[in-house]
């Protein structure tokens, strides 16, 4: 590893990259204008120095903690760090002390929980009483969804701001403040960096501007030649892109949000769009046999009987998933999503299986008429089991018009309505033929 990478002047270890270039006011910040572009409540917050107990909700790098310290340095606070990874009741009390004694020599306190979302409902319990009484500010940040992991009294004493990945022109320019700053980054070093290699760069780290100066670091080191010139080619880059920085949590809302934008772009018959989300999860780590599991549901909830083949494709590419492996199983995966997309659509079997489970549920045990039993023993044909039953096959055009099939209660439910797309227009008219008869017979 390089001298100037890792030490200082005096020989002392120097801190990362990402570290030293942390905002110290709201001028050095990049991104997020939607929070802090003039007049915005957040911008005004920190300049004014009235500030508030918020939460940051938003992706990695995006700069939660930079802010968290910016309002405790507008507020003239003390800042005091807790990683909810790590921290549990115990060091929570101890944040309480710590801000009690300097709430009594006049000075206020920022408690910033990171990764807020990891504390359990008591150690958000813990909080409250004291963001109540002013002990401290509170400021948690969160990569989740503050609605489903944290409790809503917390909520309810801290405002959200949402944070979004920055954008590759942020991260571009924070990759050349990186590369000129000679005071805290390495603008002091010789750089041959092309334009067109720092773009690469800045749209590789996907938005996260911690991960983007990690990898100048780690550029400036691999590219160090000795003489205080650092060479960056396309073959250098490469190998400290390699292996992806795509955004999922194979669990978390980021997850749930691409198999929702996949799933919906199949019912909206866009298949270019589905292609590229399927591509994204398959990208970002996500397992194909959960992917092939939600592919077969689609076919089922989206396509149905307007394309019945859609099912039987989606059964096909997961047992190639199951025979080929990835990532060769995976483009039957694509086959299936693309032929989704782009046939007809129903959800009328879905509608009608959740009604039919509705009144299963809410009907109670109804008997089975006795024309429709069962009569295997001369009991059960004393008791007119099967009983004046018509069988089908017997019956003009294979079927017994005016015959019921419901319990008493349930006469005349219809569930299923085919929609007029696809095969389900012809089973539509089917089934309006077979109404026509029995209503010939009533």
């Amino acid at each position: 590893m390089s001298q100037v990478g890792l030490f200082g002047d005096a020989g002392e270890p120097l801190r990362p990259l990402a570290d030293r270039l942390r905002p110290r006011k709201l001028e050095e910040f990049f991104g997020q204008r939607h929070l802090l572009g003039e007049g915005k409540p957040l911008r005004l917050a920190i300049e004014t120095g009235r500030v508030h107990s918020m939460i940051f909700w938003g992706p990695p790098g995006t700069g939660k903690t930079t802010l968290a310290r910016l309002v405790a340095r507008a507020s003239e606070a003390d800042f005091v760090t807790l990683s909810a990874v790590l921290a549990g009741v115990k060091d929570i009390r101890q944040a309480v002390e710590t801000a009690r004694g300097a709430r009594e020599q006049g000075r206020a306190t920022v408690l910033f929980v990171d990764e807020v979302h990891r504390f359990n409902k008591a150690q958000q319990d813990a909080l409250l009483p004291h963001v109540e009484n002013g002990t401290f500010l509170f400021i948690g940040a969160t990569t989740e969804n503050p609605s489903f992991e944290l409790n809503n009294a917390l909520l309810s004493r801290a405002r959200v701001y949402v944070l979004k990945a920055l954008t590759t022109e942020d991260i571009r320019a924070i990759i050349d403040h990186a590369l000129s700053d000679s005071e805290r980054g390495l603008g002091g070093l010789q750089w041959q960096f092309p334009e067109g290699l720092r773009d690469t760069l800045a749209a590789g780290v996907d938005g996260d501007a911690r991960r983007a100066l990690n990898f100048v670091e780690i550029i400036s080191d691999l590219a160090d030649r000795g003489d205080g010139q650092r060479v960056v080619d396309e073959t250098l880059l490469d190998e400290v892109l390699r292996g992806g920085a795509r955004r999922f949590d194979k669990g978390g809302e980021a997850f749930y949000d691409q198999i929702s934008a996949l799933h919906k772009s199949v019912r909206g018959s866009a298949p270019d769009a589905a292609l590229y989300w399927l591509a994204r999860m398959l990208d970002g780590g996500c397992d194909p046999f959960y992917i092939a599991r939600r592919v077969v549901r689609m076919a089922s909830e989206d396509i149905g009987n307007a394309d019945p083949r859609a099912l039987r494709l989606a059964l096909d590419a997961w047992e190639a998933l199951e025979r080929l492996g990835s990532p060769e199983g995976e483009l039957a995966l694509g086959q299936a999503v693309v032929y989704l997309a782009s046939v007809p659509k129903s959800n009328a079997v879905y509608t009608a299986f959740k009604a039919a489970m509705k009144d299963a549920r809410e009907a109670g045990s109804l008997e089975v008429p006795l024309h429709l039993r069962n009569a295997p023993t001369k009991l059960m044909k004393s008791l007119d089991y099967g009983r004046h039953y018509r069988y089908a096959h017997d019956e003009p055009h294979g079927y017994a018009a005016g015959e019921v099939y419901f319990p008493e209660a349930l006469q005349g439910r219809r569930y299923y309505q085919p929609v007029d797309r696809g095969l389900e227009s012809k089973i539509r008219q089917r089934l309006e033929q077979l109404r026509r008869w029995d209503e010939e017979v009533g």
